[in-house]
């Protein structure tokens, strides 16, 4: 993918303040700290258009961001973290899915297949199996006919047997194929390309 532009559009928490349905548009989820920042910018090609953050929790709104002028990325809120106030986790899951339901390609409001949201990358840290929360997410992604991109962050971190025992045993955690689930990381760059192919598949559905 040849990254010509990329802007922030806006930041929403609820359908009133999200952008027209006229393109398709591709979200990034996962737990707080997960690397989900970095990784966004590592596929833009650029260092600080997606805020990242040493604290966990900080992004606390669904931001959209315009690629090329013709699909979004949209930024999800990070869940799962303690030190977030309780008001703001309680908000997270009525946020999110209702983003999800509301936003999918095909729904009612969102005719055309070409439009609204068409894949989720859900980001997985490597070193630990899935939490109840990447379990709730997936779920939602499943009932709501969203289809997932799940993505393993942080392989660096890993020598390369380790990165292979885990992956196996994520896949085993959400009961999939080892090799459907992508090895990335957001300092190296590995899994850039493979991860814009399936990007790009979901695209031009």
């Amino acid at each position: 993918m040849n990254i010509k532009s990329a802007t922030f559009v806006t930041s929403a928490v609820k359908p009133s303040q999200y952008p027209p349905y006229d393109r398709p548009e591709i979200a990034f989820a996962g737990r707080s700290n997960v690397g989900k920042s970095s990784l966004m910018n590592t596929l833009l090609g650029r260092k600080k258009l997606v805020k990242t953050s040493s604290t966990p929790g900080r992004t606390q709104t669904i931001n959209l961001f315009s690629i090329n002028d013709r699909f979004y990325f949209v930024d999800l809120p990070g869940y799962g973290y303690a030190k977030v106030p309780k008001a703001v986790r309680k908000s997270w899951g009525p946020m999110v899915e209702n983003y999800l339901k509301t936003r999918r390609a095909g729904e009612q409001t969102v005719p055309e297949a070409s439009q609204g949201l068409c894949a989720v990358v859900v980001i997985l840290d490597i070193r630990r199996l899935p939490n109840q929360g990447d379990h709730d997410l997936l779920a939602w992604l499943a009932h709501y006919e969203v289809p997932a991109l799940v993505v393993l962050t942080k392989v660096d971190k890993l020598k390369k047997n380790q990165q292979a025992k885990q992956r196996s045993a994520i896949a085993r955690e959400l009961s999939t194929d080892p090799s459907s689930l992508i090895l990335v990381s957001g300092t190296t760059g590995l899994g850039k390309q493979e991860l814009w192919k399936a990007i790009e598949s979901r695209l031009s559905v």
